[in-house]
């Protein structure tokens, strides 16, 4: 058997080169602003103190204000200090979890889904994860086999197919194209095709997606259940911006569908993969979780098992307080602190010559370098070094989120996730280096 068909992250290898040259990082996916003081208060306290506290801690720190939170710290800090020497007590939470992860977090997992979309689900068929990317990793080998193939919509994030490689799956790619009406579509009968094909067992569904910023809607999603329950083929679903639908035209808060929710049907051929990672800013406390099928939870576990074992144990802790968070969070301020980020950096890209495709949610721009004079006749990874080193700002080439069409050769991907600062940094040297093309 060949090596698998794995290669290093052009992702991640652009924010390295970022810091080589001094660019704004625009490339990679991730904040740079803290998570709420309340979340790293709990994580302070589970490093420290090791141990929960008595009753029901989802309830305690739910109830628990920041300054109570800040005053259990320094009582640990005084505490540790008088008793230096002396016998320390027994420690949890620094120390392994079970493998499926703590019981009292996949049942805070199971009320958030309750309380943000009424949608009951049991916390034996939930299991805690190293972030959504082992999640979707442990999801295709628990439903998939070496030679199959696994539907993948394009452009896509690039874990998706690498994945595939690891474990010898071959992608079937469909294409999402830009249209006149200023929304990204895909071809009904190659979807069609691609979900029907023999060896096909799963299909990677990011919604809302990256890098377009597209929201499925529930009409697009009723075909794709359909088709695969049709099939017999199982969706993974990778939902980290289910937070940050924009307003349409209308000023309505796009939705995004849940779809063991909406289409009960699908229950038992839908895993849904989700992390704290981007709406918390914590993307470097790798938890995440998975919503799996009944019938897959026990092999589920068992590959998450084998593979990593557990989610890092005091971020699962510290997350109890993510998820009581006031709803107020999660449907009011998310969308709003990147939509702002959002339109600002469209503005000035519109300014010098690139064309947008207003994202209707999540935190990227996919826009197309063609209408740049300094950048027109220049393939994707020339183009984005031209802004690494002439401009200052780092993006990541649009042909790293395609498998099959040309058309990632003429984009560049922007995130607008980091600071406010940044961004505003990032425009105007956008503007001071790049002009339009000429009719």
């Amino acid at each position: 058997m060949m090596p698998p068909k794995v290669k290093e992250s052009v992702i991640r290898l652009m924010t390295r080169l970022a810091q080589q040259h001094g660019a704004v990082n625009l490339s990679q996916g991730f904040p740079n602003e803290p998570p709420s003081a309340k979340v790293r208060f709990a994580l302070a306290h589970a490093v420290l103190s090791g141990n929960v506290g008595s009753g029901d801690e989802e309830s305690r720190l739910s109830h628990m204000t920041e300054q109570g939170l800040k005053d259990s710290l320094v009582n640990l800090l005084t505490q540790s200090t008088t008793t230096a020497g002396s016998n320390v007590a027994t420690d949890e939470l620094n120390q392994y979890s079970p493998p499926m992860g703590r019981a009292d977090v996949r049942h805070a997992v199971s009320r958030y889904y309750k309380r943000l979309y009424g949608y009951d689900v049991s916390e034996d068929n939930i299991t805690l994860t190293l972030g959504a990317t082992e999640a979707v990793a442990t999801a295709l080998r628990t439903v998939s086999n070496p030679g199959d193939e696994v539907v993948i919509f394009e452009p896509f994030h690039e874990l998706y197919p690498s994945q595939c490689g690891i474990f010898y799956l071959n992608p079937v790619y469909v294409t999402l194209h830009a249209s006149v009406d200023g929304k990204w579509h895909y071809d009904y009968e190659q979807l069609k095709d691609a979900i029907a094909r023999k060896r096909t067992k799963a299909l990677i569904l990011n919604t809302p997606h990256n890098p377009t910023g597209k929201v499925f809607s529930y009409d697009e999603l009723k075909e794709i259940v359909h088709l695969c329950i049709q099939n017999e083929v199982y969706i993974i679903t990778d939902e980290i911006y289910e937070h940050m639908t924009f307003p349409d035209e209308n000023g309505k808060l796009r939705e995004h569908h849940l779809i063991p929710k909406e289409f009960p049907k699908a229950v038992d051929w839908t895993l849904v993969c989700n992390s704290i990672g981007k709406s918390a800013s914590a993307t470097g406390w790798r938890l995440g979780w998975c919503l799996h099928p009944p019938h897959l939870s026990d092999l589920y576990r068992g590959v998450h098992d084998q593979m990593v074992a557990m989610a890092p144990h005091p971020m699962q802790y510290a997350s109890l307080a993510y998820f009581t968070l006031p709803e107020e969070y999660f449907k009011n301020e998310l969308h709003v602190r990147y939509k702002s980020r959002v339109s600002i950096l469209a503005e000035a890209l519109e300014e010098v010559g690139f064309g947008i495709v207003v994202p209707e949610a999540s935190y990227y721009l996919f826009a197309d370098y063609r209408g740049v004079n300094e950048l027109s006749e220049l393939p994707p990874m020339e183009a984005a070094m031209y802004l690494m080193k002439e401009v200052g700002v780092a993006t990541v080439p649009g042909d790293n989120f395609y498998g099959k069409a040309p058309d990632g050769q003429n984009y560049l991907r922007f995130a607008c996730c980091r600071s406010l600062s940044d961004v505003t940094t990032a425009v105007k040297r956008l503007r001071a280096k790049l002009t339009i093309s000429s009719p």
